[in-house]
C-alpha cells in the first residue's frame, strides 16, 4: 500500500512538473519576434508569424525534453501534457484540433531533422531555414535573414532547456 502511494505521489509530481514546463512552452512570442518574422517570412501576416513562433517554441520544447531530460519518462509526460494543452487551446478553432496536431507534428519532425543536420552552415542555419519555409518564405533568402531566424530559434531552444531544468532539475555530476 505504501509503495503504491509513493508511486502515485511521484507520478502526480512528475505530471505537475510537465504542466509547469508546458506552460513555459506556451508563452506567447515576443512582439519583436513576431514583427521580425512577419516582415521577413510571412509577407506581413502577423497572425501567421505569431502562430509559427508558438508552434516552433512548442516543438523545440518537446525536442529538448526528448534530448536533454534526466528521466526517460519526461518526454512522454511532456508530450501528453502538450497534447492536452493543445486540445484546450482557445486559439484553435473547434473541430481543427486534428489539423493543429498534424501541423505541430510536422514542425516537430522538421525541427528535429534541422537540429540533426550538421551539413553546410550547421544546425542553426537549418533551423532558420526551416522556420522561414514554414512561414511561407520558400524562395532564396538573404543569409543574414536565415541566420537571424536560426538565432531566434536557438534562443527558444535555450529557453526551453532552462525551463526544463527549472521544472525537472539539472544534472549533477558525482563529486
Amino acid at each position: 500500500m505504501i509503495r503504491s502511494l509513493r508511486a502515485w505521489t511521484l507520478d502526480r509530481d512528475q505530471r505537475r512538473r510537465a504542466a509547469s514546463y508546458v506552460a513555459a512552452l506556451c508563452a506567447e512570442p515576443a512582439e519583436d519576434d513576431v514583427a521580425w518574422l512577419s516582415e521577413h517570412g510571412t509577407d506581413c501576416d502577423t497572425d501567421h508569424a505569431r502562430w509559427e513562433l508558438r508552434y516552433a517554441r512548442r516543438a523545440l520544447g518537446l525536442i529538448a525534453a526528448q534530448r536533454d531530460a534526466l528521466d526517460d519518462r519526461t518526454a512522454s509526460l511532456v508530450a501528453t501534457e502538450l497534447a492536452r494543452t493543445l486540445a484546450n487551446d482557445p486559439a484553435i478553432a473547434p473541430g481543427k484540433i486534428r489539423m493543429a496536431e498534424r501541423q505541430l507534428n510536422a514542425r516537430l519532425s522538421a525541427y528535429g531533422d534541422a537540429l540533426g543536420n550538421r551539413e553546410g552552415e550547421g544546425s542553426g542555419w537549418h533551423l532558420g531555414r526551416t522556420l522561414l519555409e514554414f512561414a511561407g518564405h520558400r524562395d532564396a533568402v538573404r543569409p543574414n535573414v536565415v541566420a537571424t531566424a536560426g538565432d531566434l530559434l536557438a534562443r527558444y531552444l535555450g529557453e526551453a532547456n532552462a525551463a526544463l531544468r527549472k521544472s525537472f532539475g539539472a544534472a549533477t555530476l558525482p563529486g
